[in-house]
């Protein structure tokens, strides 16, 4: 019998094992233990979870490895690759086809009809993508009622965030768990898919300083500190600081336009005294868009730009749409 047929023998008795554990177990070299659980992780047999020196790995489902004999085009799959991501109750991130499937099979939903229909659902959102593949958020914001004023003279999304029926977009999901989960691996990801977008924003519209949106929960790892850091924006950052009371009010919880309104009114505090034409202002998910719109009004009112142009990565798709779990 070959390490390969031990291995899969021993997850026959035990639902995870770590390589130092199959080692004593077999009594085999930690090298051709780790070349079989290679074999097992290509095929799709086997999981992989943790990170060193703390991982494991773990016996895939059936139902979970199955073989994609669903007759979809060659060009379709390649699509779905980078059009679908989802990362599943235990932490794994997956994509493309294996990710499709599994989210059909948890709504009961046969795949290829619904991959169809989600092709076309996403082709319906193409006319809301500028050339350069971002969206214009300002015609959405300008249709919002409860505005008494509007500081922002331009809001870029490079996403939206979620779309009708299908949920969480890439960016959406990268965001959403890179947040939450404080997990740096999926900022990495979402940069890698946003930085050239937006230094091509700040090029196209002569940005001279830039502002990152600071947060109002205190976390380990703040998104927004991480996109400051690794962005590689070369420009000078515009000084904001955001205050609150004894219990922070985050803005996503707030389901009001006014209570958002008010909010970013009464908790965000510009410290900066330099004066430029063009500041453009990062944030990472726009709903209302209020916080940005409060911002922009308070550098003016200090007279420190002209322009004021808003970056969200993700932004809500309806007039006033709040996200609330960012």
């Amino acid at each position: 019998m070959t390490i390969y047929q031990k291995i899969l023998q021993l997850f026959e008795n035990q639902e995870d094992f770590t390589v130092k554990e199959i080692v004593y177990r077999l009594e085999n070299s930690k090298q051709m233990v780790h070349i079989a659980l290679n074999r097992l992780l290509d095929e799709g047999k086997v999981e992989k979870f943790g990170r060193v020196p703390n991982t494991f790995y773990r016996l895939k489902k059936q139902a979970e490895y199955k073989e994609h004999n669903l007759d979809i085009e060659p060009d379709l799959l390649k699509w779905l690759d980078k059009e679908f991501i989802l990362v599943t109750e235990s932490g794994k991130i997956i994509h493309g086809i294996e990710a499709f499937e599994l989210w059909c099979s948890q709504r009961k939903l046969p795949v290829k009809k619904t991959l169809l229909e989600y092709k076309l659902t996403k082709e319906k959102y193409n006319i809301y993508y500028k050339r350069d593949g971002i969206i214009d958020g300002m015609e959405k914001m300008q249709n919002t009622k409860g505005y008494d004023y509007i500081s922002l003279d331009k809001l870029f999304y490079i996403d939206f965030y979620a779309i009708e029926r299908f949920g969480k977009t890439p960016l959406g999901t990268l965001i959403h768990y890179g947040k939450q989960g404080q997990n740096k691996y999926l900022m990495k990801l979402m940069v890698k898919e946003i930085k050239d977008k937006i230094h091509a924003v700040l090029q196209k519209y002569n940005v001279e300083a830039v502002c990152f949106i600071p947060p109002t929960i205190r976390r380990e790892v703040q998104i927004m500190k991480y996109l400051q850091q690794h962005l590689d924006i070369s420009l000078p950052v515009v000084g904001v600081k955001k205050i609150s009371g004894i219990i922070p009010i985050p803005q996503k919880s707030l389901s009001k336009l006014e209570e958002r309104i008010s909010n970013a009114q009464k908790t965000f505090l510009i410290t900066e005294t330099r004066k430029f034409k063009t500041i453009a202002l990062i944030d990472d998910a726009v709903g209302s868009g209020a916080t940005l719109n409060e911002i922009a009004k308070k550098i003016k009112d200090r007279k420190l730009a002209e322009e004021i142009v808003g970056i969200a990565i993700t932004g809500s798709f309806k007039s006033f749409d709040v996200i609330t779990d960012v």
